[in-house]
């Protein structure tokens, strides 16, 4: 039988090229008539799981014709029907809004057949094929507050863990294939751990454990222990109903007043794969589809080329397929006009483009930077190609650990500790220190307005910025690195630093606060730093009266004291 499909395939391809030589252009366009015929063919014969290679091979898979699509959803219905208010209440809510379901359904025409066919080979229920409408409305680009993606709604963590791929290039979550065989292996998973698929749906929405926990606490008190028993969040306690609302309005769409779209039973899109790196754009045009049709087949693509060296599995529809195929074989200009770039030191985007030739606004466009950040060492970006390097596709070792890095672009900033020696406010020390009254609070955890004596205050302040000396007979700086204490004079200065990176300020550096005396006076702080702790030289004190020097010989052991209890 497949021989036989094979045959007429290849006698319709050679009625094609009976037709004449195509011309010369990018862009061939085939007979329309033998297209066509070429493209039901290829309908009737073609599994949307098989890839096929265009590079090597063409579009002459096999599958059987079969009925209406929605009848054969309804025939496949396993689980057990759910009453209850709740369920008239979500179907009330759809029967009122005929222009939603009639978008959500029509949506769904791209997507319903091939996840049924996954359902029967599995020997799962088909109401799990109305599970995206409750999801994402069967919108593949659905993204959630949760940063759940895609017609299946998976968040990060749990996308890994059903080897969903999430790089600089695709995020499967959102790639119709992938994700589609991700969720049905999750579902049947929880169906083996709970052996109930509304406990296993409330487990999708809510997570396995918090499930368990839920039976365990009805068991503990005596309580039964299936779906509409159990305590839940809202959400969860809606979510079967959803789905019940959706499998009764399939199954009698007219008692809720609702029209639903002829759906036919067979594949609406095929999988071809190509080793060339390709533009987005072009694969569209090559298809003879607008970009935003071909993306709603392919929306786990993230940037504006197709990665060869990934062995993408590209979905086309099956009147699109066949001029997909031909059109390539014909196509003499350039598949992809990207490459990358990496970056070598900490940059913003402006420069690098201004370093590699290369406008700023479609570097910051593509590669989705923000405005305000910068780039790390290492980053791998996407940006045209140049002359001299037009023939180069990505390597593989580039499409599998590429990464963006990136960080807020503000300047590098050392923390610093102040003694305050006077009452004063947040206010007056923000505008002292050129910072802001939140930005002050914050580092010191405060909400408080006024500072007293002897507090000391946190500051993130720019590298090689002189800072203004605290007012006061007195300055005491702390030294984060040592954990000592210096005495300072009215000037502060800062030494060795180590780079650490802090959220709240960018690039931070711990400074080590050194001293230094007022102009015109003596400073021996080498004589004070080599003298004993709890101790002070005499030779550090400054030349004043002996009255003052002696009254400074008593007191400065005891503020060292307190300045040390106080880090």
């Amino acid at each position: 039988m497949r021989f036989i499909f094979s045959a007429l395939l290849v006698l319709m391809l050679a009625a094609c090229a009976s037709q004449g030589p195509t011309t010369s252009s990018n862009t061939a366009t085939p007979n329309p008539a033998t297209q066509q015929a070429v493209a039901d063919a290829l309908r009737s014969t073609a599994s949307a799981k098989e890839t096929i290679n265009v590079d090597q091979g063409s579009v002459d898979q096999l599958t059987s014709p079969d009925a209406d699509l929605w009848a054969r959803i309804r025939r496949g219905f396993q689980m057990p029907d759910l009453q209850s208010d709740l369920v008239d209440m979500q179907a009330n809510w759809y029967a009122q809004r005929p222009e939603y379901v009639q978008r959500m359904t029509e949506r769904s025409q791209k997507y319903l057949y091939h996840i049924v066919e996954e359902l029967e080979e599995r020997h799962m229920p088909t109401e799990l094929a109305l599970l995206p409408f409750i999801e994402s409305a069967y919108n593949p680009q659905a993204l959630s507050v949760a940063k759940a993606a895609g017609m299946w709604q998976f968040v990060p963590d749990t996308g890994r863990t059903y080897n969903l791929k999430q790089n600089m290039w695709q995020d499967e979550r959102r790639d119709v294939l992938a994700s589609t065989s991700a969720a049905l292996d999750y579902l049947s998973r929880l169906h083996d751990m709970f052996g109930d698929w509304q406990l296993a749906l409330a487990a999708y929405n809510w997570g396995e454990g918090n499930v368990q926990r839920a039976i365990a606490r009805n068991e503990a008190a005596g309580l039964p222990t299936d779906y509409q028993d159990l305590r839940m969040p809202n959400e969860t306690r809606n979510y079967v109903p959803k789905l019940q609302a959706v499998k009764n309005i399939v199954m009698n769409p007219q008692a809720y007043g609702l029209t639903l779209p002829s759906i036919p039973n067979h594949p609406y899109f095929v999988t071809v794969t190509t080793a060339h790196d390709m533009d987005v754009d072009v694969a569209a045009k090559l298809a003879n589809m607008t970009p935003d049709e071909f993306r709603s087949l392919n929306p786990s693509f993230k940037k504006p080329v197709i990665l060869g060296a990934t062995q993408p599995q590209i979905l086309l529809p099956f009147d699109n397929a066949s001029a997909f195929e031909h059109n390539l074989k014909a196509f003499t200009g350039n598949l992809s006009s990207w490459t990358t770039y990496t970056v070598t030191e900490r940059a913003a985007p402006a420069a690098i483009a201004q370093k590699i030739g290369v406008d700023a606004d479609t570097l910051m466009e593509v590669n989705k930077i923000p405005v305000g950040m910068r780039l790390k060492p290492g980053s791998t970006i996407v940006v045209p190609r140049s002359d001299d390097n037009d023939d180069e596709d990505i390597s593989a070792d580039v499409a599998e650990s590429a990464v963006l890095a990136m960080e807020p672009d503000v300047p590098d900033t050392r923390k610093m500790l102040i003694r305050v020696r006077r009452k004063q406010t947040m206010a007056a020390l923000a505008v002292r220190y050129g910072v802001s009254i939140g930005q002050l609070k914050a580092w010191n955890r405060t909400r408080r307005d006024q500072v007293n004596p002897g507090q000391v205050i946190v500051l993130h302040v720019p590298v090689g910025k002189a800072m203004p000396s605290e007012p006061g007979p007195e300055r005491i700086a702390t030294s984060v690195q040592g954990g000592g204490v210096e005495r300072i004079g009215t000037q502060i200065t800062d030494t060795k630093s180590d780079s650490r990176y802090d959220k709240k300020s960018g690039r931070g550096r711990t400074a080590v606060v050194k001293v230094s005396d007022p102009a015109g006076k003596a400073s021996k702080s080498s004589a004070s730093s080599a003298a004993p702790k709890g101790k002070t030289s005499k030779a550090a004190a400054p030349a004043t009266s002996s009255k003052a020097s002696k009254a400074a010989a008593v007191s400065r052991p005891k503020t060292a004291a307190k300045a040390k209890k106080g880090n």
